[in-house]
């Protein structure tokens, strides 16, 4: 009779202990399941409130490249007497905004993938430095650069260039 169960469900011994929720299976799948429940709501809140700081952030740099354009746009006419200086200002913050508009694409690629995506970082570090590049180099601009850091500068847009490049034939060979 050793092992065998009476009609109660209870063993005929008591050599061995009733089932527990450490050493049921059964108890331990529902324990495992609620606790991959609670994993899963963590991570839809999580997720879901990483999409609203992205879109609010995307919603300020929009407003900001709106009050850069507006201003560059002011500051240009204000400075009508010399068309180069404005010209300048002008341009400065066109490529100002691009950037930002740059960087809320890549939020906006963000959002609809999940993922970060690398090549318009790549291309906002490559307006970067071209700006600065046509800002040292302007006509009439009082600041004075080495030739170490104008190499450093050209040397970097050919970085972001390879960059470029290299992102673009990685994403090539996963189609």
């Amino acid at each position: 009779m050793t092992g065998m169960s009476t009609a109660d469900g209870d063993h005929a011994t008591g050599s061995q202990s009733p089932r527990t929720a450490d050493t049921d299976p059964g108890a331990r799948g529902q324990d495992s399941s609620a606790f991959a429940r609670g994993v899963s709501r963590s991570i839809w809140i999580l997720e879901h409130a990483q999409d609203v700081v992205t879109v609010a952030v995307g919603i300020v740099l929009i407003a900001l490249a709106v009050v850069l354009l507006v201003s560059g746009v002011a500051d240009s006419l204000a400075a009508s007497r010399n068309v180069l200086a404005a010209a300048l200002v002008l341009v400065d913050r066109i490529l100002l905004v691009l950037i930002l508009v740059e960087i809320v694409h890549t939020v906006v690629l963000s959002l609809r993938a999940h993922q970060l995506a690398a090549k318009p970082f790549i291309i906002v570090g490559m307006v970067a430095v071209i700006r600065r590049i046509l800002f040292v180099l302007s006509p009439g601009n009082q600041a004075t650069v080495t030739t170490s850091e104008l190499a450093l500068l050209i040397a970097m847009v050919a970085v972001f260039v390879a960059g470029l490049i290299a992102v673009s034939h990685f994403e090539k060979q996963d189609e």
